[in-house]
């Protein structure tokens, strides 16, 4: 496998990105953009162990990685979600105009999977199939829970608090209004239930699997739950277990 560091620099923003290939092409038919969790980056090793199983089998196809906002390599100080979705909106039109994809899939991990989610109802699905897991369905709870009891006062007199864990980012009010705004339990998402999974992990401890679950029966979604997986998926025969799940549904 081949991969390669680039940015994506528009509208103001500059996107660090990392492409995966088998081959020297520079154009896929088929691209799937795999986006990280809270905290991560997109040098996450899931991310590679998925764009290796997936390469081995589709070896005219691409897997790209980008940092979201505040995240790894990411330049930003203060998390928004409006960057959010632009970031996603520039890496999705690179895939479909410089990369020539006619296929774009997705694959999304907790925060990512949150933000997909409201990207596929807000913005519009680009997307052939999506596969998440442990999707942050209730994002405004668990990113509440990263803000310490000390710290909760300043938020509330609208002041900037510090979060994250290796890389500290910047969060006010606003964020937790949006994202009590874009409550994605909230949405309906039957028009795209048949190209979308959900996989969790029983013994995740961060993001509860009751919520997959009750999201999926919601919205008709094929759930997978995997026996004794934690939130990372720490055990490598579990988490192949995963992968294999979301490179047959691409298939």
């Amino acid at each position: 496998m081949k991969e390669k560091h680039f940015d994506i620099n528009e509208n103001g923003a500059s996107v660090r990105c990392r492409i995966m290939t088998e081959g020297d092409s520079r154009t896929f038919d088929k691209v799937v953009i795999a986006t990280h969790g809270y905290g991560s980056n997109k040098d996450v090793a899931n991310i590679t162990r998925f764009a290796e199983k997936y390469l081995a089998k589709n070896k005219d196809a691409a897997v790209i990685a980008f940092d979201w906002p505040c995240h790894g390599m990411d330049g930003r100080k203060k998390l928004e979600l409006t960057d959010c979705m632009d970031y996603m909106t520039l890496v999705v039109n690179y895939a479909r105009d410089t990369l020539k994809a006619k296929e774009i899939f997705n694959y999304s991990v907790s925060f990512g999977g949150y933000l997909t989610l409201k990207y596929i109802v807000e913005i519009g699905n680009p997307f052939e199939k999506t596969a998440l897991r442990a999707p942050g369905i209730h994002m405004h709870d668990l990113m509440l829970k990263n803000v310490k009891d000390t710290d909760l006062d300043k938020l509330a007199k609208g002041k900037d608090v510090q979060i994250g864990f290796e890389r500290k980012m910047k969060v006010d009010q606003t964020l937790f209004a949006d994202l009590a705004k874009s409550d994605v339990s909230k949405y309906e998402y039957f028009d795209y239930a048949d190209s979308m999974i959900v996989i969790h992990g029983t013994k995740d401890e961060m993001v509860p699997i009751k919520d997959s679950e009750e999201f999926c029966e919601n919205n008709v979604i094929e759930f997978v739950p995997v026996e004794g997986a934690d939130h990372p998926f720490r055990n490598p025969k579990l988490m192949d277990t995963a992968i294999h799940t979301v490179v047959e549904f691409f298939a």
